[in-house]
């Protein structure tokens, strides 16, 4: 699945040997502290992983681990108090704050648990809105969409539905094609069957896998073990740091 060029990025990494495959994701050292009055809260304590293309990589651990922090920390969305993260060769915590959103709408895609689709915009129009603001031109826009709706999943004659006319699996669905719009390298997810039943769960999880093994890296925090027992790598926390890799 390669994006049009005009949505490619600027940060590019060096080619990697023959055979090898370069990192996407470097975590080194990674810390992120909150003050609660006089007492300082470590929810995510000195954590070191790498993760590689075409894997599908779960968190977990138990309430108040630090799972969900450490992904909003991998996609930028906290500022970690100590450490590093390199993405896809770019330690993105050197970057400013304009070259962060940018680096994040073209590198990094996101999938939540509440789907936060835009109500009055089609299942097409919400896909593609990324690509939108990426500065796609509109024809490349509705072509691309159609595409990325048809891969995951969703019939022709549901593109122009509103969310609240799609099924609960049916809106997830949507939300991973609008995630995968600007072609990232990674791809974030936050408890993203939570809101599903079992067999519509299970359908999300095997197509994130899919999605992992055409190229790329996919996190998902899930407090579900029979998720984390699917990925390829599985982190586990505990009180901020990792207990296990496995």
């Amino acid at each position: 699945m390669n994006i049009d060029a005009d949505v490619t990025d600027s940060f590019t990494q060096e080619d990697s040997a023959p055979g090898e495959a370069s990192p996407t994701i470097i975590v080194e050292g990674l810390s992120k502290h909150f003050e609660d009055g006089d007492e300082v809260i470590a929810a995510v304590d000195n954590v070191s992983f790498t993760c590689l293309p075409k894997q599908f990589v779960s968190i977990s651990g138990p309430s108040g681990c630090g799972k969900s922090t450490l992904l909003y920390l991998l996609g930028s969305l906290e500022k970690p108090t100590e450490g590093d993260i390199i993405i896809d060769g770019v330690n993105v915590t050197e970057l400013s704050g304009n070259e962060m959103n940018d680096f994040r709408r073209k590198k990094i895609g996101f999938v939540f648990q509440l789907f936060h689709l835009i109500p009055n915009l089609s299942a097409l129009e919400n896909v593609m809105l990324p690509m939108d603001i990426a500065g796609l031109p509109r024809e490349r826009q509705d072509a691309r969409a159609r595409d990325l709706l048809t891969q995951v999943g969703i019939d022709e004659n549901r593109f122009n539905h509103r969310p609240g006319k799609l099924s609960g699996g049916q809106q997830q669905r949507v939300a991973i094609a609008r995630a995968l719009a600007n072609d990232p390298a990674v791809l974030l997810a936050d408890e993203p069957t939570g809101n599903l039943d079992t067999k519509n769960s299970k359908r999300i999880v095997e197509l994130l896998r899919q999605l992992a093994h055409q190229g790329r890296t996919i996190v998902v925090v899930t407090h579900d073990p029979w998720i984390a027992k699917q990925a390829d790598v599985r982190i586990e926390l505990e009180d901020g740091q990792i207990a296990h890799i496995r």
